[in-house]
């Protein structure tokens, strides 16, 4: 039975690569931080099965700003696989706390293969979560392995750091280190703090009569959109590779967040007409399916009219520097690691869409 370490396994990708090792029969340790309330909503249905807890699933406390807990978890865990998820992921936060986001996305990392090297765990296989962000101010479309890096965020330059260092202990130590250099990818576990979770989930709160409005920032910025699960599958694949290399995993289509917003309320059969410019741009209702709406919602009542406004731009969620458009060429890892993103944009936001209308509905659900 092969033994995976995960840091960031409370997260969405780390609760949906959990699921995925432990059906291919890993045995699998999870990193969680030590807190005052649990955070492990994700992996509930993991963590209170009693044929999986401390059984197949084991969580242990630790940092990855402490660089003691990570040696003794190695020399306890002894793990033949490493995926390195934990981050302070959000971009916008990394500019009001570049210091932490350094410390954790940057230094983290290094403190996590100099553990490795001074353990001498040297047969274990180490993923580093990269990102598209690396990109930023893009210097090619599509974006490749060999694209050159030009971040536009804390988060972003923090991500680089990371990436080179992965990259110098291959080199340097003969480290088996990897880095899948992800483009955007969402499910109903994403962050409700992220874009695409917030267009959804609120979608479903207007919809249903409990909120009124959707505010938002940058509508123009384009990305590269995924599934989750898909890419948590494609990590694993990076691992299994014969040697250890850097892989982008993406679809190779770009949407904007005004196409995601459109598509959301589209689903509900809610036509948007935009009206005005920059900050100053609203959504409006054109158009309503009435009957498409009450079929999607199950509900008779219809809480919204033509002409409502329901979407609203502030400068508060704009970037200092915004990157403007992402889109991935993953044609190395379609090739190499038989790995292809497989689920449609249009796909991805009726999950999204669905998930969050039965949350609202019911609170209590779990994903």
């Amino acid at each position: 039975m092969k033994k995976a370490l995960i840091t960031g396994i409370t997260g969405q990708d780390g609760s949906y690569l959990t699921e995925i090792l432990l059906e291919k029969g890993y045995e699998v340790h999870g990193i969680i931080r030590r807190s005052s309330s649990f955070n492990t909503g994700r992996i509930n249905h993991l963590y209170e099965n009693p044929e999986i807890l401390n059984k197949t699933l084991f969580l242990h406390y630790g940092d990855l700003i402490d660089a003691s807990s990570l040696n003794r978890l190695l020399e306890k865990i002894e793990p033949d696989e490493i995926y390195n998820l934990g981050a302070q992921s959000h971009v916008k936060v990394s500019f009001d706390i570049p210091d932490y986001t350094a410390q954790v996305d940057a230094l983290g990392t290094l403190r996590f293969l100099d553990a490795i090297r001074e353990t001498g765990l040297r047969q274990v296989k180490f993923y580093q979560a990269s990102t598209s962000e690396l990109y930023g101010k893009v210097q090619e479309i599509p974006q490749t392995e060999t694209t050159p890096f030009y971040p536009r965020s804390p988060y972003g330059v923090a991500k680089l750091y990371a990436y080179w260092t992965i990259v110098n202990y291959r080199e340097a130590y003969d480290i088996f280190a990897c880095n899948g250099i992800l483009f955007n990818h969402e499910s109903p576990r994403r962050g409700k703090t992220f874009v695409t979770k917030k267009i959804t989930r609120e979608a479903a709160r207007i919809v249903l009569g409990k909120a009124e409005k959707l505010v938002l920032g940058n509508l123009d910025a384009k990305r590269d959109w995924g599934y989750a699960p898909e890419y948590c599958e494609g990590m694993w694949r990076v691992l299994q590779h014969e040697k250890a290399d850097d892989f982008v995993l993406a679809t190779g289509k770009t949407h904007s967040v005004r196409e995601f917003v459109e598509k959301t309320f589209g689903s509900y059969g809610i036509e948007i007409r935009w009206q005005g410019t920059d900050e100053n741009e609203i959504g409006l209702i054109k158009s309503i399916d009435k009957k498409l709406l009450r079929e999607k919602t199950q509900s008779k009542e219809i809480y919204l009219n033509e002409t409502d406004e329901i979407i609203q731009i502030s400068p508060a969620y704009f970037r200092p520097t915004e990157v403007d458009l992402l889109i991935g060429d993953s044609s190395k890892a379609a090739a190499q690691l038989g790995w292809k993103a497989a689920t449609t944009f249009a796909e991805l936001v009726e999950i999204m869409v669905q998930a969050d209308l039965d949350f609202i509905k019911n609170p209590n659900l779990d994903y």
